[in-house]
């Protein structure tokens, strides 16, 4: 189901019956204009040394790990300030269909590294030029609740805004959020819900006439924990 609280899109949100609000987020004092310079955000980026959330949608681990992924969550200097990419997945897609998400996908044989995943699967969803981002950073690993996939977002830097083309196959439609934009309290809302015999909590954006949640969300929430108060290593986000 989708109700409350669904901003817009087409992304159902399987909400179970046993739900509860969750806490304010912890960025709502911060100035927009600190989310407005690209070199500030990198800088604050680059002191993550990242590990593994204590919390994600996988609220037990596997006993067994299941698939490599990796996504590129490429920051580029927009006329509002570093600005994000997102795409939204096409409603025909078997898995996720019509859900907000960042550039990424499994590992292949054929990939050197995870960076090399992001790239490529950037460049085959975007058509982002693999030669344009600069790594800056790996942010904390999670494992995903529904198909256990360990998933490594990485953070990278494009010098100016991107020529981008969407994927039909892959994208529906591509989604570019200025990060000073996350600030607005109309935007963010957090929920707990009960899951496998304990209170998970579940982050939502309201972005582009869209409704992010889930792993999105939930790196988003992260980009933003360590972008404002910064990390040394994992934690709770």
């Amino acid at each position: 189901m989708t109700e409350p609280g669904q901003w817009g899109g087409p992304q159902p949100i399987p909400r179970p019956e046993e739900w509860r609000p969750g806490p304010k987020a912890t960025w709502t004092s911060l100035d927009p204009r600190d989310l407005s310079d690209l070199d500030a955000v990198t800088d604050r980026l680059r002191r993550h040394t990242a590990g593994e959330m204590l919390r994600g949608p996988a609220v037990r681990r596997p006993q067994r790990q299941g698939r490599k992924s990796a996504v590129l969550i490429a920051l580029y200097p927009g006329k509002s300030g570093a600005t994000m990419i997102l795409t939204r997945r096409p409603k025909h897609m078997r898995k996720h269909a019509g859900e907000i998400a960042f550039p990424g996908g499994a590992v292949d044989e054929q990939d050197e590294s995870l960076w090399h995943t992001a790239l490529r699967e950037a460049e085959e969803e975007v058509a982002l030029d693999p030669q344009l981002p600069e790594h800056v950073v790996d942010l904390d690993r999670f494992v995903t609740g529904a198909s256990f996939s360990l998933v490594q977002p990485i953070v990278a830097r494009l010098p100016e805004r991107p020529n981008l083309v969407a994927s039909p196959d892959e994208v529906d439609r591509i989604i570019e959020t200025p990060l000073r934009d996350l600030l607005d309290p109309d935007v963010y809302r957090s929920e707990e819900w009960y899951w496998q015999d304990q209170w998970m909590p579940m982050d939502f954006f309201a972005l582009g006439g869209e409704t992010v949640w889930g792993a999105t969300a939930l790196m988003i929430h992260h980009l933003l924990e360590v972008v404002t108060h910064g990390s040394d290593g994992a934690g709770p986000c």
